[in-house]
C-alpha cells in the first residue's frame, strides 16, 4: 500500500529573556495506527487545553494516550491517513467500532447502528475543520454525502458522519478540532437518538 511522507513538526518557544527560538524540529512523537482499522494512522501534531490558550514553553501535549476529541475548551490538530474501504470492512467493520473508538480514547463517539450508512459513523461535540491533503474521501452523513478532493474543506459542526474512502487509494486529511457545546435544543434532539 502507498504511504505518505512523514510529517515534520517545528515548535517554537522563548528564551528566558523573551527571544524567539526553535524548541523542536523533527518527526512527530505520536503516530498511532488504529489496529481495529488497519492502515488508519493518526499523526498527532498539537493540542491546547483552554481558550485563550496559554502561550509559553509548556510540555508537549501530544505525549500520552490518543484521544479523538479536543480537550474541553481546547483544540487538537492532527493528520489522519485513511486507507480505502474494503468489502470485508464494509460487511464486518461495525463489529470492530467499539474497539476502534476505544483505541482513539472516545468509545462514546461511535453512533453506528444496524442501518447506519457506514460502519464508521460517529459524532463529537466539536467544530472540526477537515482538509483533504492527498487522495479522495467521501463525507457520509445521515442524509447525503459528498466527494472530497485535494483542497476540499469540511466544517463539521458536531454532526453524525463517517469518512468513506471509495477511491481505491490512501487519503491523507488534516483535521483541526475545536471543543464545542451543543445548543440546548439540539442537545435534546441528539440525546433522543
Amino acid at each position: 500500500m502507498t504511504t505518505f511522507p512523514s510529517i515534520t513538526r517545528i515548535v517554537t518557544g522563548h528564551t528566558d529573556d523573551g527571544r524567539s527560538i526553535l524548541t523542536e524540529v523533527g518527526p512527530l512523537p505520536s503516530v498511532v495506527e488504529i489496529t481495529a482499522i488497519p492502515g488508519t494512522i493518526f499523526h498527532e501534531v498539537w493540542s491546547t487545553t483552554a481558550s485563550p490558550a496559554p502561550v509559553g514553553n509548556g510540555a508537549d501535549p501530544t505525549l500520552g494516550p490518543l484521544v479523538l476529541p479536543p480537550p474541553p475548551g481546547g483544540t487538537r490538530i492532527r493528520f489522519v491517513d485513511i486507507p480505502p474501504d474494503t468489502e470485508e470492512f464494509l460487511k464486518t467493520g461495525a463489529e470492530r467500532m467499539e474497539e476502534a473508538f476505544e483505541q482513539v480514547g472516545d468509545k462514546a463517539a461511535s453512533t453506528v447502528k444496524e442501518n447506519s450508512p457506514h460502519p464508521l459513523m460517529h459524532r463529537t461535540e466539536s467544530i472540526d475543520y477537515g482538509v483533504v491533503i492527498e487522495g479522495e474521501m467521501t463525507l457520509v452523513l445521515d442524509d447525503g454525502e459528498v466527494l472530497l478532493k485535494p483542497g476540499s474543506v469540511v466544517i463539521q459542526r458536531g454532526t453524525n458522519h463517517a469518512w468513506a474512502n471509495r477511491s481505491g487509494r490512501l487519503c491523507r486529511m488534516l483535521f483541526v478540532l475545536v471543543a464545542g457545546t451543543y445548543e440546548p435544543g439540539l442537545a435534546d434532539k441528539l440525546a433522543g437518538q
